[in-house]
This record gives C-alpha cells, sequence and structure tokens, in this order.
C-alpha cells in the first residue's frame, strides 16, 4: 500500500492510472470493522481502492471530542494492508487548509447546505455538517475518484454527501454500504472505544428499541409522534439522553406525521433515526424499511 501526506505526489500518482476505475474512502481513523467493509465493497467495485484518514477539525463544535478523538495510525495501516486498499493519503491540518492559523473558520470557503444541514444532527451539532461537506468536497477534488463509499450508519451524513454531490455536479457515484453490527446489535462507531464497561452494556438497547420502534410503525395503529416519545421514554429509563428519536422519509429526510400519508408514496422508503448520549459519549443508529402498504 502507497502512502502520501501532500497533495501533488498523491495528484501525480493518480494520474499514471489512466483508464482505472478508482475508489475513495474518506475515514477519520481509529479504523474498525465497519470502515474495512467499506474498504472491501470497494475493492469489488473498482479496481484502485484510495483511503484516507484525517481527523477533520471544522466538523467538531465547541466542548466535543476534537482533541481525545481516537488515534491509532500504525494499527490502522495493518487492518488497511490487509483490507486490500491500495493507497492511503493522511493530510495534515495545513494540506488540507491552507492559511488556516490565519483564520478561526478554518478557512474562507466553505459548503453549505441549508435545511438539510439544520435539522437532527444538525440541529444539536450546529455547523458539523458545513464542516463535513467542506473537507468531503475537498477530500473529492484532491482524489478524483469515480466512486465513493460511506456508511449509512451516519444516515444523514451520506443523505448530505449525496445531495451535495449531485448539487456541485461532482462526476462521483456515492455508495451507501450497511451498518455494521457487533453480535449484540450494537453498530460499530470509533466512539464505542469512550464506553465504560458498564454503558457497554446497555448500549445495546439503543438498536433494540429501534427495532421495537419500528414494529410498532409498521403495525400503523397509533400516532407517529406517541410511538417515537414511548422509544426516548424506554432510552430514557436505561441510562440514555436522548438527542432525538424521529420518522423520517428516505429520499428527503422530512419528518412523517401521519403514517397514512407515508403510504401514499408507495415503494419510498423510511428511516428512523436516532442520537443519544450514554455518559459522554454520543451514539448514532438507524433503521430504514418500506412503508406503510
Amino acid at each position: 500500500m502507497q502512502q502520501f501526506s501532500e497533495i501533488e505526489p498523491l495528484r501525480a500518482e493518480l494520474k499514471t492510472l489512466a483508464g482505472v476505475k478508482v475508489a475513495f474512502v474518506p475515514t477519520m481513523g481509529s479504523l474498525h470493522a465497519g470502515h474495512l467493509a467499506l474498504v472491501r465493497r470497494a475493492r469489488e467495485l473498482a479496481d484502485f481502492v484510495v483511503v484516507s484518514i484525517y481527523v477533520n477539525p471544522t466538523q467538531f463544535g465547541k466542548g466535543e471530542d476534537f482533541s481525545t478523538y481516537p488515534k491509532s495510525l500504525v494499527q490502522d495501516i495493518l487492518k488497511l494492508e490487509e483490507a486490500g486498499a491500495d493507497l492511503l493519503f493522511t493530510p495534515s491540518d495545513e494540506v488540507i487548509y491552507p492559511g488556516r492559523g490565519e483564520s478561526s473558520d478554518g478557512g474562507s470557503c466553505r459548503v453549505e447546505l441549508p435545511a438539510v444541514s439544520e435539522v437532527l444532527c444538525g440541529e444539536s451539532r450546529p455547523g458539523h455538517f458545513s464542516g463535513v461537506a467542506t473537507v468531503v468536497a475537498k477530500l473529492f477534488n484532491i482524489v478524483m475518484p469515480d466512486i465513493s463509499l460511506f456508511g449509512e450508519k451516519d444516515f444523514q451524513q451520506l443523505h448530505i454527501i449525496r445531495r451535495m454531490v449531485a448539487d456541485l455536479n461532482f462526476p462521483i457515484e456515492i455508495v451507501g454500504v450497511s451498518t455494521v453490527r457487533d453480535s449484540d446489535g450494537l453498530a460499530l462507531s470509533s466512539r464505542n472505544e469512550y464506553l465504560t464497561l458498564e454503558q457497554r452494556s446497555v448500549a445495546p438497547e439503543l438498536y433494540r428499541v429501534l427495532c421495537w420502534v419500528v414494529g410498532e410503525v409498521k403495525q400503523a395503529e397509533r400516532a407517529v409522534a406517541e410511538i417515537e416519545q414511548d422509544g426516548v421514554d424506554m432510552l430514557q429509563r436505561v441510562g440514555f439522553e436522548v438527542d432525538y428519536l424521529s420518522l423520517r422519509f428516505v429520499n428527503s429526510l422530512a419528518s412523517v406525521v401521519h403514517l397514512n400519508s407515508a403510504a401514499q408514496y408507495g415503494k419510498e422508503e423510511l428511516v428512523l433515526l436516532v442520537a443519544a448520549k450514554l455518559g459522554s459519549t454520543r451514539l448514532l443508529d438507524n433503521i430504514h424499511f418500506d412503508t406503510i402498504s
């Protein structure tokens, strides 16, 4: 596996791949089986697989875990080699945000996606998705891949990146890869490392409650808000601080208010999303499924 930390040598290498299909997997490192599933899927879909590891400061808000975000570059390299990555890009802040030290907002150019970036995680983490969209746009312009892969666990992020690619006319296919879970149902995440042993034993309740809520939604016998609140109550009883638990339409992330209105959309899917804290650790999960018919 080749490794680069500067843009020009990376671009020079990629220019030698004329006619080769390139897949790109952007990550923040601390790699787990979910990341490696993206790399393996990329290996199936393309001839050459590029992975980046970069902890992006502009997507972290004040008081969030940027300074303590887990890092394990040596182990990550070994995992990527085993998974079949061809090239690893590990840029510094100075490479991604030249002149950032002269500007408190990470540079003057930012990608903004109004409305869709301001709900769900965007409501409690203002500026987060602008930071995500900006760094992904920068990485896309550096690597210029044919396809790029993202995990469905971060469903709103995936939705926003797809929207950005369409709006900015990037010639890149965005591929979502199913959430990888531990044997007890907990979605794999780098932040799971923050959980204490006691919290880790409680964490699978997040997925269990999601499954219960989906079952209630499919029965279509009660109001959406009532079912959502029951799910929130169940999570709070076992120690979660719930940011949101919300039923949305997959294609728009618009709220589902009435289940009969969901049925009229035919084959459009719904997605049930949740963000909740155990102690100081913020966990995300979702389930998407067919509408009621």
